[in-house]
């Protein structure tokens, strides 16, 4: 299974709650901050929920 990074680009400030606890179940917690992780249809679910906030690049 292919790996993702995943970058927090901009702020959850103001948005959605849903959108925020999207960020978190990814284990993002602030701009600038990066995680990987594999590309399963639910992260990739997840990831499409926050693409606005998000950056993606294949590891």
């Amino acid at each position: 299974m292919a790996k993702i990074k995943v970058t927090q680009v901009k702020s959850s400030i103001k948005r959605m709650q849903s959108q925020k606890r999207n960020l978190e179940a990814l284990g993002l917690r602030g701009i600038g901050k990066e995680v990987t992780h594999e590309a399963t249809p639910n992260i990739l679910g997840m990831i499409g929920k926050v693409k606005h906030l998000v950056k993606t690049t294949e590891v």
